[in-house]
């Protein structure tokens, strides 16, 4: 019998597998689960995989030229790379959160036979998206890389502030596109942790502060690791979850829950 949690013979490419933050984490289980990892990002992966390359996510075509690299069907694709938002420009931010994933999984999809399967680490700072469907539709629904650049060149008051924008505009995509995935065989879907303590913490407690950051990690009354984030998107990607398509599964510990309830209020105010 096929044990549905076994990563053996799978292989996964990990974009935003460098580093110490979620998608790193990703990478040190995928590899202790008999995986054969290929990681994108900046920084070096946190063990040795299969290979490593390091494009610039908002070229387009250095991403392809990297996917290139890698050769043969691929069994799972992890798209953990992220901007912060501030420090970095809001086109940025978009181009690396959203435009990338989506050109990525684009890239991914062919080479990948039935049963495979995509997760996205968006963010319950995008838990506005069911409000804004209609603004990100647009978004969405255009062509390629270059066409998600030029809408958000031409609509720079709707990516304002970059992070939260990208968000929403990822999870809305993740629950359209996974619709066509699925004829391919491929399944689609996201995840929206709450604060969790990676290295792109300290930019949003240098914009936001950490006292108004943890309000947002009261569900369990502390910011999650990047492994508890990792281990989600592993479960999602792997045959255990092969009936879960078109999902945003939010990982923040109940946070959003309680608030959806009353059962937690925010004292913006302290």
């Amino acid at each position: 019998m096929v044990n549905v949690w076994s990563y053996e013979g799978r292989r996964c490419v990990v974009s935003g597998g460098g580093g110490a933050g979620m998608g790193a984490a990703a990478v040190r289980e995928l590899v202790d689960l008999g995986a054969e990892v290929h990681v994108l990002d900046l920084k070096e992966p946190p063990v040795p995989v299969a290979s490593y390359q390091s494009p610039d996510l908002r070229d387009p075509d250095a991403t392809a030229a990297a996917m290139a690299n890698i050769d043969g069907d691929l069994h799972a694709l992890f798209n953990c790379a992220g901007l912060p938002g501030h420090p970095f420009p809001d086109l940025d931010t978009m181009l690396v959160n959203f435009a990338a994933a989506r050109h990525l999984s684009e890239l991914c999809a062919p080479r990948m036979p039935a049963g495979s399967a995509i997760v996205s680490i968006a963010s319950t700072a995008g838990a506005a998206y069911l409000q804004n469907i209609a603004k990100w539709m647009p978004l969405v629904e255009t062509a390629g890389f270059d066409g998600a650049k030029a809408w958000c060149e031409a609509n720079p008051q709707a990516i304002n502030s970059g992070y939260a924008p990208s968000k929403e505009a990822l999870i809305t995509w993740t629950l359209h596109a996974a619709h066509d995935f699925a004829q391919r065989g491929v399944r689609l879907n996201c995840i929206s942790p709450g604060p969790t303590d990676s290295p792109m913490m300290s930019a949003f407690e240098d914009f936001a502060g950490a006292q108004l950051i943890d309000l947002f990690a009261r569900g369990l009354g502390r910011r999650s690791t990047p492994e508890e984030q990792a281990y989600a998107c592993i479960f999602l990607n792997s045959p255990a979850a092969s009936y879960v398509n078109g999902e945003n599964l939010v990982t923040d510990g109940g946070t959003m829950g309680g608030l959806t309830t009353g059962r937690i209020t925010l004292d913006l105010e302290t």
